[in-house]
């Protein structure tokens, strides 16, 4: 069995009406992906982690890592905490031109390409084909037969790199939402329309038929769709069923199909599970791990003020906003407004921009210190339950431990476990 054998039967499931889907951890922050990792024990289920074009390529992306020194990162975690590397499901998100858009499409797509070889060859088992984006001298919205092309250019590159014995998924889709969260005004996000599906699908399968790619398209597993879910700094539009009813039945009409539903961050957990319902049974997940990871660190720096003179407190919170100002490269340009409205978006922004600056050397060290700090005496059960009321709960019913970094897992799990609840499986926090 490969390991996306188990990816496949679970969206079979969902065709068949089992209102079963699956959730991929877009995230490479190891704090959360040790918790999502304990998630998924608890759940006795895969865990999906996925990777970005930008985070993650074959120069290192803005993590450092190659698609292989990801996989290798990802399985040390899973090893540490005991999670059975079978039922790790690695894939590649937006996988295409994307970080080389400056450049003419001459020139950025062969590092698309290599880019995608590289993910395959390192046992990425699901690619999200991604051509959508103009290059330079691109017209500013490409044909789709364009666009289409282009991802079955990639997908060769991977069919060529991949093991012989574990091919590859695809995912196929132009509408594809901003990674990480919407920029403009969100008061007319429309649905797909299903003629649009249909000429996604078709344009898709006639470019792969001329590439020679026909085993590779009995392989596309999912479309994306916009289904009228987004989010911004402070603002978030809520899945209205009825407005993606015409979709949802739609999917029924292509044999092996489901939909992946892309920026489902912060959508409530009866939202998550119509989604899943309505066929979009792939629902990614990245900035509200990390919002929620951003909030418990948060409230540990309270806390630690709480407890400690100022001369002794690690400072993390004064660490990432001298961090952001420093090099304000991943979010000067998605927080317009004044010097207070980027103040508190830097902190608190559900796009949470934030999430690029805790691999920071002087970061990281006061994300130590603080839980150093907070190890070294127990934590008073009144100021967990002023900042970590949830927790509080958890550790007076004897689920959790009163120490920082378990304090930090819940809080994220407690995100991970809402998806597992919303995609069919038990979601039990411990």
């Amino acid at each position: 069995m490969t390991d996306t054998d188990g990816l496949r039967a679970i969206l079979d499931a969902n065709r068949a009406g089992a209102g079963r889907g699956i959730y991929a951890v877009c995230s490479a922050n190891p704090l959360v992906l040790e918790a999502c990792f304990r998630q998924a024990l608890a759940d006795d289920a895969p865990l999906l982690i996925e990777a970005t074009s930008n985070q993650v390529n074959q120069d290192g992306g803005y993590t450092g890592r190659t698609p292989a020194g990801f996989r290798d990162e990802v399985h040390a975690i899973a090893a540490a905490v005991g999670f059975p590397p079978e039922r790790i499901i690695l894939g590649g998100d937006h996988l295409g031109p994307n970080p080389w858009q400056h450049a003419p499409a001459t020139e950025a797509m062969p590092k698309a390409e290599a880019m995608v070889a590289a993910y395959a060859a390192a046992g990425f088992g699901k690619i999200h084909l991604d051509a959508s984006m103009a290059c330079a001298g691109d017209p500013v919205s490409l044909a789709a037969e364009v666009v289409a092309a282009r991802a079955a250019r990639l997908c060769a590159a991977a069919e060529r790199a991949a093991p012989a014995d574990r091919p590859p998924v695809y995912v196929i889709g132009t509408e594809v939402p901003i990674p990480g969260g919407a920029q403009e005004a969100l008061d007319h996000l429309a649905v797909t329309r299903v003629v649009d599906l249909e000429r996604t699908i078709a344009v898709h399968a006639r470019a792969f038929a001329a590439a020679g790619l026909a085993a590779a398209w009995a392989r596309v597993i999912a479309v994306v769709v916009q289904p009228g879910v987004e989010f911004g700094h402070a603002e978030i539009v809520d899945f209205a069923p009825e407005k993606a009813a015409a979709l949802s039945a739609a999917i029924r009409h292509f044999p092996g199909l489901v939909y992946e539903a892309h920026s489902t961050d912060y959508q409530t957990e009866a939202n998550l599970r119509a989604l899943v319902q309505g066929h979009f049974a792939i629902l990614k997940v990245g900035p509200g791990l990390t919002f929620a990871l951003r909030e418990a660190i948060f409230a540990l720096d309270a806390i630690e003020a709480e407890l400690l003179p100022a001369g002794e407190r690690a400072g993390v919170r004064d660490a990432l906003e001298r961090a952001m100002l420093a090099n304000p490269v991943h979010w000067q340009k998605y927080y317009p407004g004044s010097e207070a409205e980027q103040r508190l978006a830097r902190a608190y922004s559900l796009s949470d921009r934030s999430r690029y600056y805790w691999p920071v050397p002087e970061v990281q060290a006061a994300l130590d210190r603080l839980l150093a700090n907070l190890a070294a005496r127990p934590i008073p059960l009144p100021l967990v339950s002023q900042y970590l009321p949830t927790a509080f709960a958890a550790i007076r019913d004897g689920r959790l431990a009163n120490e920082p970094r378990a304090l930090i897992r819940h809080r994220v799990r407690e995100v991970a476990a809402a998806y597992a609840r919303a995609c069919g499986l038990p979601g039990v926090l411990g």
